[in-house]
């Protein structure tokens, strides 16, 4: 399943904005905070997005927060598109700072205003220089993509595996003006040695592919470099997805820079 995130504000007067969606590269059972994750999302449809939009309002009255920010993920099934609640957070969180930072909202300080008694519509809207008010939901027109740092060889005995238990110590977060440019700012931003999408792993046998498709199928700290390693070992889209769960559209854009690389060596 696909995992994806609101950030939603609302105020005294049931005034509901979404300030952004997030997508999560990795498919569920790996945590957030240790997922890629990309903002806005990126292979919603429109009447997916609004679907999710309607909900997310919808869960927010429900639980009854009248003012301030929260956080509402999703799990949607890549096959019949049938969307669930996996997740509600009534409060500024992580995923609250990187939509703050990914567009320019401040989430948190306007929370704090609307918790004294302001409407959105009285506030003014900090990314436009107060020409509109903090009501007008914002528009960004260029991808932002944050990666989660690991330190497993600081922890010897730890399991490097991704589950649903964050193991993540930290994230860079970059923006670029399409999901390609944006995702090499982030992985040459972790300060592990990496300029990008260079081999990792290596397949010159039977057991180095059977050690790739394993890395693939059970989510690590470098499985993003594992994809790309996927490529140049000849697998095809539909095979990696098959392994990894991630969406075809993220797989193609990889696949688009193996392929720049393999004219450019």
């Amino acid at each position: 399943w696909k995992e994806f995130e609101m950030e939603v504000v609302r105020d005294k007067n049931d005034n509901c904005i979404i300030v952004c969606s997030i997508e999560n590269l990795d498919a569920m059972g790996v945590h957030t905070g240790d997922s890629i994750t990309v903002a806005p999302a990126q292979t919603l449809t429109d009447k997916e997005y609004q679907l999710m939009r309607n909900a997310s309002l919808a869960v927010l009255r429900e639980i009854g927060v009248e003012t301030g920010g929260s956080n509402v993920q999703f799990g949607q099934c890549p096959d019949t598109g049938r969307i669930v609640v996996i997740e509600m957070n009534p409060r500024v969180s992580r995923s609250s700072a990187l939509a703050s930072k990914a567009t320019g909202f401040p989430i948190a300080k306007v929370a704090a205003k609307l918790a004294v008694g302001y409407t959105l519509d009285e506030l003014a809207n900090d990314i436009t220089g107060g020409v509109t008010p903090a009501s007008f939901e914002p528009a960004i027109d260029y991808v932002v993509t944050k990666v989660p740092r690991f330190a497993f060889e600081k922890f010897a005995t730890a399991d490097a595996r991704l589950t649903t238990q964050m193991k993540s110590v930290g994230e860079v977060m970059a923006i670029g003006r399409t999901f390609q440019e944006s995702i090499q700012k982030a992985l040459r931003g972790l300060e592990v040695g990496s300029a990008g999408f260079e081999p990792r792993f290596l397949v010159t046998d039977a057991d180095s592919r059977a050690e790739l498709v394993k890395q693939l199928t059970h989510p690590g700290a470098e499985r993003i470099w594992c994809l790309a390693d996927a490529f140049r070992a000849g697998l095809e889209i539909e095979e990696i997805y098959g392994y990894s769960g991630v969406d075809p559209w993220f797989l193609a854009q990889i696949e688009d820079i193996i392929r720049l690389e393999s004219t450019l060596v």
